[in-house]
């Protein structure tokens, strides 16, 4: 009689389903947040250092420290740190606004909508970078393959955690 009752609770415990646990979507945003900043930091670093874009690795950073500094190796430390955070942010926002939807075409049109923000808008206005007539077409087109790049990443590693979310409920509970 205690086993059954043991079973019946593994079974029916919200967090466990087939011995599989539901993702907790804070945290899973937050280690891709995390990660994407890194890995796409680290390559837009390598972008820059081998002269593929003008665009520094702390152009997030540009309004509020010195240009000096940002070419510096903590600069480029530094510029790193805010892509992270900014992935984290994006990631989650991201998750509220598209998480629902499949595939990896939400995910390509998210890093085209950043790309667009920071260096048709935002960008130029905050003198992040020079404006669009300015920057070259290499660094153009280097900087939007980068950002859609970063947004399938992002859109794509949770559309596919999260809408598989409903091949691990139970057969009945639909």
């Amino acid at each position: 009689m205690r086993k059954v009752t043991t079973e019946r609770r593994k079974h029916n415990s919200p967090s466990d389903y087939n011995g599989k646990p539901h993702t907790n979507p804070f945290g899973y945003c937050l280690k891709l947040g995390f990660f994407a900043g890194v890995i796409w930091g680290l390559l837009h670093w390598l972008l820059y250092a081998i002269h593929f874009t003008k665009v520094m690795p702390g152009f997030l950073l540009e309004p509020f420290l010195q240009q000096s500094f940002l070419k510096s190796g903590w600069g480029h430390f530094a510029g790193i740190v805010a892509f992270t955070v900014f992935s984290i942010i994006a990631t989650f926002i991201y998750k509220v606004l598209l998480g629902r939807l499949g595939g990896p075409w939400a995910g390509v049109f998210y890093g085209l909508v950043w790309w667009l923000l920071l260096f048709m808008t935002i960008g130029p206005v905050m003198q992040m970078m020079d404006p669009v007539n300015k920057i070259g077409y290499d660094t153009l087109f280097t900087e939007g393959c980068f950002f859609t790049l970063w947004g399938l990443f992002i859109g794509y590693t949770i559309a596919f955690e999260f809408t598989d979310e409903a091949s691990r409920e139970p057969a009945g509970a639909l």
